[in-house]
């Protein structure tokens, strides 16, 4: 596979989150430098997860421009985009919000007219988009999810994963035009596969610390289809390195990527996996999903569960994700998913070690 040049300046949106913190430390060994745009209220986090990336002298490397993807021209002065689109020759867009129970107006504004503001400022740079969609841009289509698909009359479970469907929407149609652009689809994205590390604690965590929570033998709702339901999780490190690799090729212009596990767990695996990660037996009580989020919905049981009712649905989610193009384009470079069962234990001792991460998104 053919690598891209060295760039002058990379732009990039989503520092200093979960995946963006990640992916600057692979950039800056290609790039002269890292524009990153921050929000005023993580500018000190900024810097300090840039001083923990390329030491004391980061700001030679990384440098730090406070806009807002919901301004005009992403929030920064005329003068300063003009010279960033002069000196990006590659565009990553990461930032969004990223919370099953935003407000639509906020997910609409962030990450459907976020991402319009960023595909203008790419086509004034006339630079390369590398842009970080979502497996669940699916909503819940009944069946396999391939990458070519899209459009499909799907309904959503929620105001994310519709606004991410109309971002990526958005991307494509640029495509359409002649936007020079990579699509990468991750599915449930946990912490670091060899060290746990994570910012956030959703999805599967609440499951970690509902289970850890208990005693030895612990109580586990089991919901019809948890044999046959899906639930495709993959770890922080696999997804960047999978977009750090396909990024650095000609190949995967024009390609949208599913970056997701290829034999995922059933919902009644990933309980048995989690048991034995938590050294738990579990005893699984029948229940339906509507009764199941009403019970959750309940302000004291939510707060002795630490479960979010916005989580159910996933566990009858009826989408099954393939990634037939991320399999073909990463073979030979080593990167593959690794089974939810091989890092599952990793993921509970860092919950245990680490127990004040909190579950908010970034906003």
């Amino acid at each position: 596979m053919a690598t891209r040049r060295r760039r002058v300046s990379v732009f990039l949106t989503g520092f200093p989150g979960f995946l963006g913190s990640a992916l600057v430390d692979r950039l800056l060994d290609r790039t002269d430098r890292v524009d990153c745009l921050v929000q005023s209220a993580h500018r000190d986090e900024a810097e300090r997860r840039a001083a923990e990336i390329a030491g004391t002298d980061w700001a030679d490397r990384i440098r730090l421009h406070e806009g807002d993807l919901t301004d005009a021209r992403v929030g920064l002065a005329d003068d300063r985009y003009e010279r960033l689109a002069d000196d990006a020759d590659e565009v990553f867009h990461l930032a969004a919000v990223y919370d099953l129970g935003v407000e639509r107006e906020l997910a609409r504004r962030v990450n459907v007219e976020g991402t319009e503001r960023v595909l203008d400022f790419t086509e004034r740079a006339d630079a390369r988009l590398q842009y970080v969609s979502t497996c669940y841009v699916s909503g819940r289509y009944g069946g396999v999810f391939d990458e070519a698909m899209l459009r499909e009359g799907q309904s959503f479970t929620n105001h994310y994963e519709e606004t991410k469907y109309l971002a990526e929407v958005a991307v494509r149609d640029r495509m359409a035009d002649g936007l020079a652009a990579t699509v990468y689809r991750p599915a449930i994205t946990v912490g670091d596969s060899r060290t746990g590390e994570t910012q956030k604690y959703d999805g599967p965590y609440y499951l970690i610390r509902f289970l850890l929570r208990q005693p030895r033998l612990a109580v586990f709702p089991r919901l019809r289809g948890a044999t046959t339901t899906e639930l495709n999780v993959v770890p922080r490190d696999y997804v960047v390195d999978a977009i750090d690799a396909l990024s650095r090729t000609d190949r995967a212009v024009g390609t949208t990527y599913n970056l997701c596990d290829p034999h995922p767990p059933t919902v009644a695996d990933v309980r048995s996996i989690l048991a034995a990660a938590t050294d738990r037996r579990v005893l699984s009580v029948p229940t339906s999903q509507s009764l199941l989020t009403r019970v959750l919905s309940v302000e004291r049981v939510r707060r002795w569960t630490g479960v979010d009712p916005a989580v159910v649905p996933y566990f009858t989610h009826p989408t099954r994700y393939v990634c037939p193009n991320a399999r073909r384009d990463l073979a030979g470079t080593g990167v593959s998913p690794p089974a939810f069962g091989a890092y599952a234990r990793t993921l509970v001792e860092y919950v245990r070690d680490h127990p004040d991460v909190p579950s908010d998104a970034m906003v």
